[in-house]
């Protein structure tokens, strides 16, 4: 059984503040991670990852692309060189059933994998990093704490 780790509270209020701990991330997530996004609708969960993603564009000299939320799609897959990563949204899915049918955690092991709304999810997995998003002070500003069963230099970031 593995313990997780958390981080402080990370005040994530502004884009630019989302953006700065998004970069930090990117730089400790690799292939096989699997993210769990928890908290509210319109609380910075694809924001988040639009900057993971835009710094890894940029990282890499590719073209930074538009990226949407996958609510409609329920998984979206982005390619950066020899990277894969799949962000799926699960806030549509009625039941954990459904979930067998989109392959989430397929091939799991050569991709970084997010997941939204990920409360659906019956058996998750031990090896993961969680991300409890939140609002605080009446919804004027948002906070993110990160948590880890074996992210420790992430964790250490964010101490």
């Amino acid at each position: 059984m593995h313990i997780a780790t958390k981080s402080s509270k990370i005040d994530i209020s502004s884009e630019q503040k989302t953006e700065i701990v998004s970069k930090k991330c990117s730089e400790y997530l690799k292939k096989g991670d699997i993210i769990f996004l928890f908290g509210e609708i319109g609380v910075g969960k694809t924001t988040f990852i639009k900057y993971f993603l835009n710094h890894l564009q940029k990282k890499n000299n590719l073209t930074q692309i538009e990226i949407p939320s996958p609510t409609f799609n329920i998984v979206n897959e982005y390619r950066i060189n020899d990277l894969i990563i799949q962000h799926y949204d699960l806030f549509k899915l009625k039941d954990s059933n459904e979930i067998k049918n989109i392959g989430l955690f397929e091939n799991y092991s050569s991709i970084i994998t997010f997941v939204e709304w990920p409360e659906i999810i019956e058996e998750k997995p031990e090896k993961r990093t969680d991300l409890l998003f939140n609002y605080e002070d009446n919804l004027t500003k948002r906070s993110l704490i990160i948590s880890s069963t074996y992210k420790k230099k992430l964790m250490d970031e964010f101490k």
